[in-house]
């Protein structure tokens, strides 16, 4: 069973019906014994930085996150779910994040062609190929964004895919049983899929 955590984020359904059409059990909440005792646990979300973080203190989710961090659960944030997993965010100045990993969010630059929010379809590289990404080559890696903010890491060694966008985006992470995608999976067609598959898989070994 994987626990979509619930902090009355948007977007959640979309990642529910992804994990049903691959067979994946789900289970959407915010109640403590049920996400540590899950195969894995996803921190889905769009919105504001600091809002999102207001609503996980609200319900007592940050010390679960860090619960389930600990416990060596495989845990997967997407889109905004990616951000809050950092220190900081330009979007919510003075707003600390989870602070679980290094590094800070970041505004994308304007450009001459370069429409902020940036939504559409990119490309993606493998600086250092992660367990989400068994099975997919560079060729076939097109996924799915939608922010205005992006993720600069302050340990390289953690980013497994990057994109660009006005700048070089860190779109994807991987630390121990920390995994995240600024793009969004669930809506990302057979690559995404396959993403979320191996997501799956990975919950299944522990």
């Amino acid at each position: 069973m994987i626990a979509i955590i619930d902090y009355d984020a948007g977007n959640i359904k979309s990642v529910e019906k992804a994990f049903s059409y691959l067979g994946k059990e789900t289970v959407t909440t915010r109640d403590e014994a049920v996400i540590l005792n899950a195969e894995g646990v996803v921190l889905p979300g769009v919105g504001a930085f600091g809002d999102a973080m207001e609503k996980l203190r609200k319900y007592d989710l940050v010390r679960v996150i860090e619960q389930v961090v600990a416990k060596g659960i495989p845990f997967l944030g997407i889109c905004l779910g990616l951000q809050l997993l950092f220190e900081e965010s330009e979007e919510s100045p003075g707003v600390p994040g989870l602070g679980l990993l290094s590094g800070k969010i970041i505004k994308i630059p304007g450009g001459e062609g370069l429409k902020i929010p940036h939504i559409g379809w990119n490309s993606l590289e493998y600086p250092a190929k992660g367990r989400l990404f068994k099975g997919i080559s560079e060729e076939d890696a097109y996924v799915y964004f939608v922010h205005s903010y992006y993720l600069q890491a302050a340990e390289e060694s953690i980013v497994t895919a990057t994109t660009r966008y006005g700048a070089l985006i860190h779109a994807s992470v991987e630390k121990d049983n920390i995994f995240a995608c600024q793009f969004h999976p669930e809506k990302s067609s057979k690559v995404g899929l396959r993403i979320l598959q191996n997501f799956i898989a990975i919950g299944e070994e522990v």
